[in-house]
């Protein structure tokens, strides 16, 4: 759609460079606040916009591309994972979908290394501790918790954020272990000193820390269910800064309020904000809103991206993230 100036709706507040910078090349329509957009207010908007541009609080299901207009032909997504978009409809009706890979993936990565020592040092019951106005000096015995250096890590996902998680716990001494749909490259895995599972069941029963890295598609929805979350050992931990989805998060709970796993650090959850309220319970467990790519520099990356997939549409060339069904 080369020489249009082309009808963009952004459906959260994005950074303030951003969206100057797309005030400066498209016709934008910015949200005035940070609340999410309502299903009608969706609606109202796949109807009259050439580009969405969603973020993944948005649900951009077979209902609502329904009920697009003729003028959309490019859902922008403001984020890395898709799994809030129908991507197969959108293709079947000749909307184009685009995100951003690997903007947030050191980000990601950092918040996996935090979690992991958060909750094997038990950082949170040290700040309580602290907090609480209680802490009478220090002991021998007082808050003990393990050792990195030394554990087997395994990483379920080996894409961007697997491997920068696989770089830093190499520098921390962890061992690294990874089940993914293929081997990665040699010289990678080399690299990482990485060993391969092909079967995951068999990889997370020998883990100390497993850390959840792979997107959520169809194929992943409780890929750690009740059966495999058994097989860990008792004293291993279990960190998510992926989706939610991944794993039960009925049976995570159950597990440890029944002390069958050690710990877990959860940046995300099943059902969004409807936190199981028994997980908040327990000092074993690390939450988080959500923080893993919330840094300055990889939302304005993810922004960046974002301009760079609708300039080239708008030049009349696919957009570089484009986003395929045979890729999810």
């Amino acid at each position: 759609m080369p020489n249009q100036k082309l009808s963009v709706v952004v459906t959260r507040r994005l950074p303030e460079h951003v969206e100057t910078r797309m005030k400066e090349l498209f016709d934008v329509t910015l949200r005035p606040d940070d609340t999410p957009m309502s299903r009608d207010e969706l609606v109202s908007a796949v109807k009259t916009a050439d580009i969405l541009v969603p973020t993944l609080t948005d649900k951009i299901d077979a209902g609502l591309l329904g009920q697009a207009g003729e003028k959309l032909k490019l859902i922008a997504n403001y984020g890395a994972g898709v799994d809030h978009i129908d991507v197969h409809t959108a293709r079947q009706r000749g909307v184009l979908v685009s995100n951003t890979p690997g903007a947030a993936a050191e980000d990601t990565a950092d918040m996996t290394m935090a979690l992991i020592l958060a909750v094997t040092r038990r950082i949170p019951e040290g700040l309580a501790v602290m907090q609480s106005g209680n802490w009478e000096g220090w002991s021998p015995t007082a808050l003990m918790g393990g050792r990195i250096a030394g554990r087997r890590l395994g990483i379920l996902g080996m894409g961007r954020i697997g491997q920068a998680v696989a770089r830093r716990a190499r520098a921390f001494g962890m061992q690294v272990h990874y089940h993914n749909r293929k081997k990665v490259h040699e010289g990678i895995a080399d690299e990482l000193e990485a060993t391969y599972w092909d079967s995951l069941d068999q990889m997370i029963a020998r883990m100390d820390v497993v850390s959840i890295n792979c997107p959520h598609t169809p194929s992943t929805y409780h890929l750690m269910n009740a059966r495999r979350l058994k097989l860990m050992k008792p004293d291993a931990v279990i960190v998510n800064t992926s989706r939610g989805e991944v794993i039960d998060e009925n049976a995570l709970t159950r597990m440890l309020r029944a002390g069958d796993l050690a710990g877990a650090g959860l940046d995300v959850f099943e059902h969004g904000t409807q936190i199981n309220p028994r997980l908040r319970e327990l000092n074993n467990v690390v939450l988080l809103p959500h923080m893993g790519s919330a840094t300055r520099e990889g939302r304005l990356e993810m922004g960046e991206k974002v301009l760079l997939n609708i300039k080239t549409f708008a030049d009349g060339h696919r957009p570089p993230d484009q986003v395929v069904p045979g890729m999810l």
